[in-house]
């Protein structure tokens, strides 16, 4: 019952990181929307599954690369949940290219969706969020460590948010409104699969020699979308199984 009474939207949800999120915070007592571009059935599944933990859960079809979706989802989220006290920026995407090979609209692409989304959807957020509120922005590893060279671009996309996380920490810590960031390690997901072409190359870079699951980074973001996490604010909380040690 920790975050009875919160009323949270997840974005970019319909699998992996995102969904373990959404159903984290729901097992936790919020009520949770979520944002979906495409995957309408996979958004159906987890809303499923935070309306089994007798919460409200809603799906808002948005293009995290779409201003004006960002911010209309916001104002969705905040009339079907009747308020909103977590944002969890949570859409991104991949694409490991060398910059060489890069088109210009794939660097915009990178740049729309992990800097300028969450940049707009907590603006929007922030005439909703109450004090005890918080915004929670989900990076990676690579925002301190490129350990190759197709992972430039994605990188800086993911470095520009530690910049962005510290400086509205600082705008919103008289408001009693904490802003975090959730840097993960390899996950086992769709777009980064145990499995996969990179996968023993991360592992072998980790101490604990393992991927993590989903669950453990929503683990993180609830705890810092808890009260118990009040007087973190402005800093990144490293889920990366000793990879940057």
């Amino acid at each position: 019952m920790v975050l009875h009474g919160k009323r949270a939207l997840v974005t970019g949800v319909s699998c992996g990181i995102g969904a373990a999120i959404a159903k984290k915070l729901a097992a936790d007592s919020a009520d949770v929307a979520i944002t979906y571009e495409k995957s309408g059935d996979h958004a159906s599944e987890v809303v499923r599954a935070v309306q089994s933990q007798d919460r409200k859960g809603v799906a808002i079809q948005a293009d995290s690369a779409d201003v004006a979706a960002v911010q209309a989802s916001i104002q969705i989220a905040v009339a079907e949940l009747g308020g909103l006290d977590v944002l969890v920026n949570n859409a991104g995407i991949v694409r490991l290219t060398d910059l060489n090979d890069m088109s210009v609209e794939d660097i915009e692409a990178r740049i729309n969706v992990n800097v300028r989304s969450p940049i707009i959807a907590s603006k929007a957020a922030l005439p909703h969020l109450k004090e005890g509120g918080s915004i929670i922005t989900i990076g990676s590893y690579f925002a301190d460590r490129v350990p190759l060279s197709l992972a430039g671009v994605y990188a800086a996309t993911k470095s520009a948010m530690i910049a962005f996380t510290k400086g509205l920490a600082r705008e919103l810590g008289q408001r009693a409104i904490t802003v975090n960031l959730v840097q993960p390690g390899p996950i086992d997901t769709d777009m980064n699969p145990s499995d996969g072409p990179y996968s023993s190359g991360q592992v072998q870079l980790t101490a604990s020699g393992r991927y993590s699951k989903p669950e453990e980074i929503a683990d993180a973001v609830a705890f810092l979308s808890s009260p118990v996490a009040r007087f973190i604010t402005g800093t990144s909380l490293i889920v990366d199984g000793g990879l940057n040690v």
